[in-house]
Order: C-alpha cells, then sequence, then structure tokens
C-alpha cells in the first residue's frame, strides 16, 4: 500500500492503515522501534514487547547493584556532592 509522508509540526509522518494496526495488537500510543534494514533500502516499524517484571524500565538486578554501590561507597559518594 503505498504512502505519503507528511509533515505534523517539525515531524515527518506515515500513516499506518488500520487494518494494520489491528493485525500487529497496535494502536495511538503504542510503542514502536523504527530501523532502517541492514541493506539500507527501507525501514522496518516493530512493536516493543511490554516487559510484565520490568515495570519502570529498571531491572531488579540493577537495583540490586545500585543499592549496594551506594551502600559501599557512602563515604565518597557524600564528600563528592558537597564539592
Amino acid at each position: 500500500m503505498e504512502q505519503t509522508i507528511f509533515k505534523a509540526g517539525n515531524s515527518n509522518v506515515v500513516a499506518i492503515p488500520s487494518h494494520l494496526l489491528i493485525k500487529q495488537n497496535l494502536k495511538a500510543g503504542s510503542r514502536v522501534v523504527v530501523a532502517e534494514m541492514a541493506d539500507g533500502t527501507g525501514f522496518v516499524i516493530k512493536r516493543v514487547e511490554e516487559s510484565s517484571n520490568v515495570k519502570s524500565g529498571v531491572g531488579a538486578e540493577f537495583k540490586k547493584w545500585l543499592k549496594t554501590v551506594l551502600s559501599e561507597d557512602k563515604e565518597i559518594l557524600d564528600e563528592l556532592s558537597v564539592r
């Protein structure tokens, strides 16, 4: 299906036909990734998969690591914060 690129504010936009949105389970506000194809001949639009175990975008492993670093390096970080 041929589409036309149009301006919307400072952006260039391509409308996605509603039957494709339905088929791909997408709607206004859905998050997608737009990537150039490896051969440089076009673009691919992929749905961002929602992860049920990472609600804030920060994983449990990172939170554990951060807590450890903040605890172990508290004196150094306190000193740096006053400089």
